[in-house]
């Protein structure tokens, strides 16, 4: 675990997640909404994916502020059959909208096998890990694929103009111990990872990038130029053919599903989603797959580290313990979070927690 986390303030879980309700509910959410919300943010930090935790906090407040985050009203039944519905998300929350659609879908997916829920026209669904591990650890498998019609930031392979969004896919993976947690982006980076290092003025260990002339860059300022530049496909310049392919197959489970992605005039900030659940008990059955699971979960575990000393994790692992850790100790914010949150604080006049031992 990275020290940098021991340097920065600590907060209670439950304090922050509280805070987050009673700002989202301030700014007009149903108080059921902002407690999705304000969970799913928190969560994300816990995890220890701090640009899509209460970092997005304060612009999903301007977000409701300016009206382009609906704040009151359900999704739009747009096709719905007995196990798979489409809905229209109106721009709500994306992350009440993710929590009710796996509420949907889990049911329906424990009585025929499969179930999946396809939204468009959702407004941004944060850290698609922090939707995973309770899905998982009741035995059932969980997809997420996630992108966003209004934005482009990532070039088809072999190109310069960006097409794409960095399209990430979250799976949960059910074991007899703890669950397989993946959340990958289908491109090098992300757009909050480059915005951050851009204002940290930090580099890239590697050429993630591509200027504006398609000259391969460290720099993620190039994504900020006239006209700007983009972010490599999974795979960077050697093998960004692979990643290009899960950008299109995401774009296809998301926008295509839904019936409304980048072919339709872009609304703004927000997303196209699929949420799908399996139970294995449908198939080849539960205690089977997990002796599958497990036995790849010991297999990985068990091969000679390539570093010595580095033993080989399973996805979600170290995300798991610095959940626990943070749990105990308290969830360490970055200072650039603390400065945001304390801006809201001070306009809705709603105190932030007190940092731990402060």
């Amino acid at each position: 675990m990275s020290a940098a986390i021991f340097e920065r303030a600590r907060y209670q879980a439950e304090a922050l997640t509280d805070f987050a309700e009673r700002l989202l509910t301030e700014a007009g959410l149903q108080p059921a909404v902002a407690r999705d919300v304000a969970e799913v943010l928190v969560e994300g930090d816990l995890l220890g994916h701090d640009t899509h935790g209460l970092a997005l906090l304060g612009p999903y407040l301007s977000e409701l502020e300016k009206g382009s985050m609906s704040k009151q009203g359900e999704p739009e039944v747009v096709n719905q059959r007995a196990s798979v519905a489409t809905w229209d998300g109106r721009r709500l929350p994306g992350p009440w909208l993710v929590r009710q659609a796996i509420a949907w879908a889990r049911p329906r997916a424990q009585e025929h096998g499969c179930a999946t829920v396809v939204i468009r026209r959702s407004h941004h669904i944060a850290c698609l890990a922090a939707y995973l591990e309770k899905v998982a650890r009741a035995g059932l498998l969980i997809e997420i694929h996630s992108s966003d019609p209004a934005v482009a930031s990532v070039a088809p392979f072999g190109g310069t103009q960006a097409v794409f969004t960095p399209n990430p896919i979250a799976v949960g993976i059910p074991t007899s111990h703890d669950p397989i947690l993946i959340d990958v982006s289908s491109s090098v980076t992300t757009n909050g990872l480059s915005n951050r290092m851009r204002a940290a003025n930090v580099q890239g260990e590697h050429e993630w990038w591509l200027d504006s002339l398609g000259q391969p860059s460290n720099d993620p300022a190039v994504l900020f130029t006239t006209p700007p530049g983009t972010i490599l496909p999974l795979g960077g310049l050697d093998s960004g053919h692979k990643g290009y392919g899960l950008l299109l197959m995401v774009e296809a489970m998301t926008g295509g599903l839904a019936g409304y992605g980048r072919a339709d005039v872009p609304e703004g900030w927000g997303a196209s989603v699929m949420v799908r659940i399996t139970d294995p008990a449908a198939f080849g059955g539960s205690a089977e797959f997990t002796w599958q699971t497990d036995w790849l979960s010991d297999a990985c575990h068990a091969s000679a580290p390539r570093v010595p000393g580095q033993a080989v994790r399973l996805p979600g692992e170290r995300g798991l313990a610095r959940k626990a850790e943070q749990l105990a100790q308290g969830v360490a914010l970055q200072p650039s979070i603390i400065t945001s949150l304390n801006t809201w604080s001070t306009r809705h006049r709603i105190d932030l927690p007190e940092p731990i031992d402060s």
